[in-house]
């Protein structure tokens, strides 16, 4: 898993005190959010372009969306 990932995932685990021990469990619906919070901090760079332009600022945030959490195409 790769690093980031991983630490999203840490921070996602809710963590439940029942007073003689303590378990943690993922909270799935916080993780997505972290994830996509995190890909739109990546893919956010304000970009001025013109219509022709799109297909290329789209291109350029995946890739940066990938390279950011270190997943191939």
């Amino acid at each position: 898993m790769n690093e980031r990932i991983a630490e999203l995932y840490d921070q996602a685990i809710v963590i439940e005190d029942g007073g003689d021990y303590v378990a943690g469990e993922l909270d799935p619906v916080k993780f997505a959010e972290l994830i996509v919070k995190e890909c739109m901090e990546v893919a956010g760079a304000s970009y001025t372009s013109t219509p022709e332009d799109c297909v290329y600022y789209v291109d350029l945030a995946v890739n940066r969306i990938a390279e950011h959490f270190g997943v191939e195409e």
